[in-house]
């Protein structure tokens, strides 16, 4: 990929599963997997993106094949920074004057979270960082007009977290975010497959069974699926067919503490706010808002209209885009806010 010119500012969401960058006017032009597979002997990088996720599960007991974020924050530092530096350097290329970044974090992180995740983009060359919370970010790249007076209802599902905000005046009147997201549903297929077919399966296949049959709200029709795995009783490769009905079960469960998360969040709405959310509904970003069903199931729930977003893994990074816009209105000042509440270190 060639460098983009001196200078170029940048939004990155900072995800569980992938990293994504996004250039004003020319969208996003990197989508990796956060992953980085290490040499256990050695201790050097053996690869980064794409490279390291088709290793996933096919390693030798030397490389490890490693998510160093985790529930949408830094668990293993020098990995991101490397990981980071490596990707920073794929869009921007070997350039004097490196970009200002904004990116996002989940919401409510402690000070020390996003200490460690300013620390890790200024090692991999940013110049200045500032960070705007999810929720904020997936508005703006859903195309939600969030300086208005009246509440906007969001919901983002991403890999790690699930952060859900009511959104006026460009700000968050109440929040919350859920470390039950995307990686979730994965866990629980593979813990289903585990316990109702005897059947051990990896996180990749967990996710692609997901995405070819999986749903939180019953399919108008039954869909089939086949799943390849190590026998449970004797290791021997065997594969099962299962079916849209049974995913529906091993997903009931993360899929309604999703539900009861929104719900928390609108009991704790002022009144005049949830006025607007009964009138203009919620609207879902994120991979898993992709899930079939979700947004069924969230309506039922909630009794709101509930709109899945145009491109809604893309939403994220998109507004760290968006948000770029506001960087000029920041100060020298640590955790300066602008009418953004976002914040420059």
């Amino acid at each position: 990929m060639p460098g983009l010119d001196v200078g170029v500012d940048v939004g990155i969401d900072l995800g569980t599963s992938t990293v994504k960058i996004c250039v004003p006017e020319r969208g996003v032009v990197l989508n990796e997997p956060a992953i980085v597979a290490v040499d256990k002997d050695t201790d050097s990088i053996v690869a980064i993106g794409s490279d390291a996720y088709r290793m996933l599960g096919r390693t030798s007991d030397r490389i490890a094949a490693v998510y160093p974020l985790h529930d949408g924050v830094i668990s293993d530092y020098e990995l991101t920074e490397a990981m980071l530096t490596t990707f920073v350097k794929l869009v921007c290329g070997s350039k004097m004057l490196m970009p200002r970044v904004v990116v996002c974090v989940p919401i409510g992180i402690t000070e020390v979270e996003r200490r460690a995740v300013v620390d890790a983009l200024r090692a991999a060359g940013a110049r200045k960082v500032c960070l705007v919370e999810e929720a904020i970010a997936a508005a703006l790249g859903a195309g939600l007009d969030i300086a208005q007076p009246y509440g906007s209802l969001i919901c983002d599902i991403g890999g790690g977290t699930t952060d859900i905000g009511v959104i006026t005046l460009n700000g968050l009147a109440v929040k919350k975010s859920i470390k039950v997201a995307g990686n979730s549903f994965d866990a629980a297929i593979e813990k289903y497959i585990r316990k109702n077919h005897n059947l051990i399966i990896g996180p990749r296949t967990a996710e692609d069974i997901k995405k070819e049959i999986g749903c939180v709200f019953m399919r108008d029709r039954l869909m089939t699926g086949i799943v390849r795995g190590r026998d449970g009783r004797n290791g021997m490769p065997r594969q099962i067919e299962v079916t849209s009905d049974e995913m529906l079960e091993a997903l009931e469960e993360p899929s309604i503490y999703i539900c009861r998360a929104v719900q928390s969040v609108l009991e704790e709405t002022p009144p005049e706010l949830v006025g607007d959310l009964y009138e203009r509904g919620m609207v879902l970003t994120g991979g898993s808002a992709m899930l079939y069903g979700m947004d069924k199931l969230l309506a039922k729930k909630t009794r709101l209209s509930v709109v899945v977003a145009h491109d809604p893994q893309a939403c994220v990074v998109l507004g760290t885009g968006e948000a770029i816009g506001y960087i000029d209105a920041q100060t020298d000042v640590e955790f300066a806010t602008s009418p953004l509440d976002i914040y420059s270190y």
